[in-house]
């Protein structure tokens, strides 16, 4: 009774697993050939582009208000030397605060932007575990799955590719 009790806790997970096939892909690289991602890329840097244009005009502002201020320091009273250094100090404490600003807002841009590609790729993957009955996808960035038996794991990179539209053509189909 006790080998019967051991042989089926070793041979039931095994039955119950060779039954469940999964997927796997590196969802980085699939993204990264969408062309939404690279109209969002584009965008993002576009905007990047603007907020670099405004932070060099804040700062020809300062160098030129430090220059004027380095060259008439000697002959300004106490009372405008201390007007202009607080100038130049609150201009500078804006350059910075715009810089900082300007990383968070980028960052939110980007995730924004990304948001809808995957929401395109979460979609399409769900269509694919569906179709061929995978039990679920898994995502092989970073190294997060080291080993994957592909005798129940099937690399579905190339069916989200022709899903997307990005894959191309095998010998095969160009001969066709």
């Amino acid at each position: 009774m006790r080998r019967l009790f051991v042989f089926l806790l070793v041979v039931i997970p095994i039955a119950v697993s060779a039954q469940i096939q999964f997927g796997y892909l590196s969802y980085r690289q699939v993204i990264k050939e969408m062309p939404e991602y690279a109209q969002a890329m584009q965008e993002l840097q576009i905007l990047k582009g603007k907020y670099d244009e405004e932070a060099a005009r804040g700062e020809a502002e300062f160098q030129k208000k430090f220059v004027d201020f380095l060259q008439g320091q000697k002959d300004f009273p106490q009372t405008i030397m201390q007007k202009r250094q607080a100038e130049l100090q609150t201009l500078m404490d804006n350059g910075v605060a715009f810089r900082v600003q300007v990383q968070t807002l980028l960052a939110q841009a980007e995730k924004d932007l990304v948001a809808e590609v995957q929401k395109k790729l979460n979609r399409i993957l769900l269509e694919i575990g569906v179709e061929y009955g995978y039990g679920f996808i898994l995502n092989t960035d970073d190294n997060a799955c080291p080993y994957i038996n592909p005798v129940v794991g099937v690399d579905v990179t190339d069916l989200v590719r022709r899903k997307l539209g990005t894959a191309t053509p095998s010998p095969d189909e160009q001969n066709e």
